[in-house]
């Protein structure tokens, strides 16, 4: 069986985070592995608390993954601090990891900053260019670029000036307003898009965790990058579909829905 890891933070709620990533790639055909990063206390409706690991801690735990069952493909989250970014970057580089889809979590569907400008610069100086691919929203290319997006020309020119700038594949969410959920790869020096229709769905919590953990799944068992998109797409389309409601807020996707 092919295997992957996701290094993230835990949602005590399941929608996201480790918990979303784990039901991704069981979901996916792929034996599911995690070195934790925080724990956070969370639900549907909003995060109450946040307590990182060390970064010690985390080296123990990615020395534990890496030593015993190789992972095929890596998947990271959201880390909040340079240390513990530096920390993922430096085993990364140590064990030859393959495979990375890095989901650069910094900012908010609403707007909200999540991470720091320190650990922002960590980021892009130490993750981004031992990626594959990586996956922003439209907020997160528009600060790794530098520029305002506002249409579907602009999400080319700021995938480019990413992919540019940091070496790694971009995949470019679409939605916020410029498109009904079409995503842009761009990749060796040239681009396709991927065709979704919006999912009138406001259970949507936890979906880039899980788009980003569905791609390193399909990487994992050795698709194209372009088919591994494609895929990790259909299998975001049926976990919407589905139709889940749970909880006051925002609820979670049906990652189980194939085998209902």
């Amino acid at each position: 069986m092919n295997t992957a890891l996701t290094i993230a933070g835990s949602d005590s709620s399941g929608g996201a985070g480790i918990q979303a990533d784990i039901k991704t790639m069981s979901a996916n055909g792929v034996y599911a592995m995690s070195a934790i990063t925080a724990l956070t206390a969370q639900n549907t409706t909003g995060v109450t608390g946040i307590m990182e690991v060390t970064p010690d801690f985390l080296s123990l735990q990615l020395d534990a993954v890496f030593t015993d069952i190789f992972p095929d493909a890596v998947k990271t989250g959201m880390v909040s601090s340079s240390e513990l970014i530096q920390t993922i970057a430096g085993k990364l580089k140590h064990y030859g990891a393959k495979n990375i889809v890095v989901d650069p979590v910094m900012v908010a569907t609403s707007g909200a900053k999540l991470i720091s400008d320190d650990a922002i610069e960590t980021l892009k100086a130490e993750l981004l260019p031992l990626a594959d691919v990586i996956t922003p929203n439209i907020p997160e290319a528009e600060v790794l670029s530098g520029m305002t997006i506002k249409n579907e020309d602009d999400m080319v020119a700021a995938a480019k000036a990413i992919y540019e700038k940091f070496g790694c594949n971009v995949l470019c969410k679409g939605g916020h307003q410029i498109n009904d959920a079409n995503d842009l790869l761009y990749r060796d020096g040239g681009f396709v898009w991927f065709q979704g229709k919006r999912i009138n769905n406001p259970n949507t919590h936890g979906t880039g965790c899980t788009l980003s953990s569905a791609i390193a799944s399909n990487l994992a068992k050795g698709e194209s990058l372009d088919d591994a998109v494609k895929h990790a797409k259909d299998y975001i389309s049926g976990a919407l579909a589905a139709m889940l409601d749970l909880g006051k807020g925002s609820g979670p996707l049906c990652h189980n829905y194939a085998i209902l």
